[in-house]
């Protein structure tokens, strides 16, 4: 079965009679990504292709994105029940009256790379050369734009010397930097690892692993997670305790298989062109120390983004934003006790 790279749906309308209900009683799950083919999304991907969601008796489907921030949009409006996007989105929401929590941390790094072109590379060495240039984000609104005015404020650059351009992800991210529509760009694997085999970009701030974005945003940082609004949460706490089930035993297929045996069970679309598996066996095999073991959040890790947002985003109050209440650790607790 193939699936497209920008938008694809998972129906998995049979499973909650594979699992013994009936259609009746299963409600129909819509779970969205910023896009599916990034790495940084993969347990949610791998719950799906290994029959995780199903064993936990879930009808669902699957939708993608280009940009976290389409993803948070859709939650809001009740379009979906569950997203999986980057921590700092429920930071954000908080600061707009949004009441969300992530339920669950995919990675302990950022998982996200800088790219220089190739046609800018000259002279353009750190983000403080980022000055009269047009950088890439995914979307206005989007973790890569976070971080992206949080790199530039770090290296003394005010928003209004450089240009910030939404470019979408995947083949829109590589246009955008191939035709000169940006000098660089803030994106995921597997395709940073695609530019950087053909020699069309160069790396400016690598924070694919832990130690890589310690460097960068000075301190730690929580990437992907799957977080949803408290509202639903409450209402559906046995739903969200089996998402949660599902995507802790993706976790735990990460940290006890090879990258050639987890490429195997994605979608071969994910792969890109070309000798796209080889590149993005390679890219997995790097990515997948940044991936955490059991869903916690890591300690002291809100803080830390509260840090990098309230610099990125001046309309953030820290003395307004309750870190208790973007996160919480309950339901892979109770995965790791075994408890339904």
């Amino acid at each position: 079965m193939q699936f497209s790279p920008r938008f694809f749906t998972l129906a998995c309308t049979l499973a909650a009679l594979l699992c013994g209900a009936t259609p009746a009683q299963a409600e129909k799950l819509t779970l969205m990504a910023g896009g599916t083919s990034k790495i940084v999304y993969l347990p949610l991907i791998l719950a799906s292709q290994l029959g995780y969601f199903k064993d936990e008796g879930l009808e669902f489907e699957i939708l993608s994105q280009p940009a976290g921030v389409d993803t948070a949009t859709e939650l809001l409006a009740g379009a979906i029940q569950g997203a999986v996007g980057f921590y700092d989105h429920t930071i954000d929401l908080q600061s707009r009256g949004k009441d969300v929590e992530a339920l669950m941390v995919f990675s302990k790094s950022a998982g996200l790379v800088e790219l220089v072109s190739r046609k800018s590379a000259a002279g353009f060495n750190t983000m403080a050369d980022a000055k009269g240039k047009t950088l890439g984000v995914t979307g206005l609104g989007s973790s890569t734009n976070f971080l992206t005015h949080y790199l530039a404020a770090r290296a003394g650059l005010s928003p209004k010397e450089y240009s910030v351009l939404p470019v979408g992800s995947d083949d829109s991210f590589i246009s955008a930097l191939n035709q000169g529509g940006i000098d660089a760009g803030m994106i995921e694997e597997p395709v940073a690892s695609r530019l950087l085999a053909s020699g069309d970009a160069k790396v400016l701030v690598d924070m694919r692993s832990a130690a890589g974005t310690a460097a960068a945003l000075g301190g730690p940082y929580a990437g992907p997670c799957f977080y949803a609004q408290r509202s639903w949460v409450n209402t559906h706490h046995d739903e969200a305790q089996k998402l949660v089930r599902a995507m802790v035993r993706s976790l735990a297929f990460i940290a006890s298989h090879s990258a050639e045996e987890i490429a195997a069970k994605v979608p071969a679309d994910f792969y890109g062109p070309g000798q796209g598996k080889a590149l993005y066996i390679s890219a997995l095999k790097s990515s997948m120390p940044m991936f955490t073991k059991d869903g916690r959040m890591p300690d002291g890790t809100p803080a830390a983004v509260l840090k990098v947002l309230t610099l990125a985003n001046s309309s953030i109050d820290p003395r307004h934003i309750d870190l208790s209440r973007t996160y919480t650790n309950e339901f892979v607790d109770r995965v790791q006790l075994g408890a339904k």
